[in-house]
């Protein structure tokens, strides 16, 4: 096992951005990637793989697309909007917004600890705070029966049956998009435990407990009265990585993405709420995908991360034509990442995806 050699941690400045993934925050307070919360796509590739033992071409794949759709093709923000902008020669139309402001792109609904677009809404604006961690949800994960390994997948899949369930009967516009409801949720569940836990040689896989939870996490307190300090995520002390050679690639995460499908079938429907809770529509699949997909054959091998990534893929020209003056260079270099990926994964190839079905849903703005 490898021990994480750990930078010395700094909290944030009052200039430096964090957002709402917690590893990159740890990652930028241990001066992994800069301090100030901005790094380009080396940095951010080297990064994740040194401390968390994130396969090559996940975090490239990542990278790119964080810095194609968030960012100025070069680098881009764990938070908000950088101060001063990232304007260039990058043909940008306006200010990169980082990932905190990236809903329904590199963020999405049924989030462990983090809320719906809008589900947590302010009576003074449209939509909710989607990137602060919420104490409630974090309270309910760290309640959440151990598994085997702690809080490890059992547990993690269990909870978000939970989130997934709380999001359809209070979100009157909770939307489970084709990829970030089929890629990017279970990401968000299955990272914690993969990347969090404390691997030794007793638990070669990891064993997560909900120290290094509260760490990661910025939680300090007990039970019942637990404080969030936000962007003051840490790596705990005395933690190993993933070992040299186990590293999390795409292939393993689309594995576990499939079996929590299979027990829970719901994952995959592609859909929403149409403006009241428990209002959940799905859209038929196979006319989504003009007949190269149905809910059955989502199941099989790669299926499913296929189908989730070629979308973001016939998605991306849309997408973009907002963000550049000129998509060409933009989409060559998502789809340069994105080839590579599918190539790997050998998924059936769609062709134009009828993204007209997912116009219904009010809570799928900024999808395509």
């Amino acid at each position: 096992m490898v021990k994480s050699n750990i930078h010395g941690q700094m909290t944030p400045g009052l200039h430096d951005l964090r957002g709402p993934c917690p590893g990159l925050n740890a990652m930028a307070n241990h001066n992994y990637i800069p301090r100030n919360g901005v790094a380009t796509i080396s940095q951010f590739i080297q990064g994740t793989s040194h401390v968390f033992g994130m396969g090559l071409d996940l975090s490239a794949f990542l990278t790119v697309y964080g810095a194609v759709f968030d960012g100025d093709l070069m680098k881009w923000s764990i938070g908000g909007p950088p101060p001063g902008g990232l304007l260039g020669a990058s043909g940008l139309l306006g200010r990169p917004q980082g990932i905190s402001n990236s809903h329904n792109k590199y963020e999405c609904d049924v989030s462990p600890t983090r809320g719906d677009l809008y589900e947590y809404v302010d009576d003074c604006i449209r939509s909710g705070d989607a990137y602060r961690l919420q104490i409630q949800q974090f309270q309910e994960l760290y309640d959440q029966p151990l598994g085997p390994n702690g809080y490890d997948l059992s547990t993690l899949t269990d909870f978000r049956v939970k989130r997934f369930r709380r999001s359809r009967e209070n979100n009157p516009y909770f939307f489970n998009g084709p990829f970030t409801g089929v890629a990017v949720q279970p990401a968000a569940f299955t990272f914690i435990y993969r990347f969090m836990a404390n691997n030794s040689a007793e638990y070669p896989e990891g064993y997560l407990d909900g120290d290094v939870l509260k760490s990661v996490f910025s939680i300090t307190g007990e039970p019942g009265s637990f404080v969030y300090s936000e962007g003051h995520e840490r790596i705990p002390e005395n933690w190993y990585k993933r070992a040299i050679g186990n590293e999390y690639t795409i292939p393993f995460f689309s594995l576990d993405l499939c079996e929590a499908a299979v027990k829970h079938p719901e994952f995959l429907a592609v859909g929403g709420n149409t403006g009241k809770v428990n209002t959940f529509t799905g859209v038929n699949v196979i006319e989504l995908t003009n007949g190269v997909f149905d809910v059955k054959t989502l199941l099989e091998g790669n299926n499913a991360i296929c189908f989730a990534f070629q979308f973001g893929q016939q998605a991306a020209p849309d997408l973009l034509n907002g963000l550049f003056s000129s998509t060409a260079k933009p989409l060559a270099q998502f789809n340069g990442a994105l080839v590579k990926v599918l190539s790997s994964l050998r998924g059936p190839q769609l062709g134009a995806i009828d993204a007209s079905q997912l116009r219904k849903f009010p809570g799928s703005k900024g999808a395509f």
